[in-house]
């Protein structure tokens, strides 16, 4: 098996065959990680949450679950999930424009970035804007009337979700260098 690690506020991609798996470890237990799949022979087509969400009836994903693309397929299945299975599908990766709405320096690394940095280092270039991302780990939790909260990771160091892939992927990860609000706990 071969192993990526992914340095604190960077990204990386790794191109997965179908039948293979790919395993994500929290390494300290609080960073939240940006999760993508792309096909490997049509970089323009991702994996969707929101075409994943309506098979799941969820709004995290859970083992078993398959996830889809644009195109309804599926493109990945969650094999394992050692965490406390909060993950968040709705938050839209950081960019440098959330990071200067919140304040943040000009030059913020984000995983919007990470996601193309990830993709250049593999010679691969997507016209498409960057997909919304399984945020692995992340704790945003939701209230009856719809309300969100941005709220510290519950993951512990080790925790690891398992994805088989169906389709030939490039699976790209970024290590959240979100560090205005509380996901990646406190401190950032």
């Amino acid at each position: 098996m071969t192993s990526t690690i992914v340095p604190g506020g960077y990204g990386r991609a790794v191109r997965v065959k179908a039948g293979e798996s790919v395993q994500v470890v929290n390494t300290h237990g609080t960073q939240v990680v940006d999760f993508w799949a792309i096909r490997a022979d049509r970089p323009e087509i991702a994996m969707s949450m929101q075409h994943s969400r309506i098979p799941w009836r969820n709004l995290r994903p859970r083992p078993g679950d398959g996830m889809l693309d644009e195109e309804r397929s599926t493109m990945m299945i969650l094999t394992d999930d050692s965490s406390p299975g909060v993950h968040d599908t709705v938050i839209a990766a950081c960019d440098p424009f959330r990071y200067a709405q919140l304040g943040g320096a000009p030059d913020h690394r984000s995983c919007c970035g990470n996601f193309n940095e990830a993709l250049a280092a593999l010679g691969i270039t997507r016209r498409a804007p960057v997909p919304a991302p399984l945020n692995l780990f992340m704790n945003i939790p939701w209230d009856a009337d719809g309300n969100i909260e941005f709220l510290p990771t519950v993951s512990a160091a080790g925790d690891s979700v398992t994805f088989q892939a169906e389709v030939d992927v490039i699976v790209i990860a970024s290590a959240c260098p979100m560090d205005i609000v509380p996901i990646n706990g406190p401190g950032g």
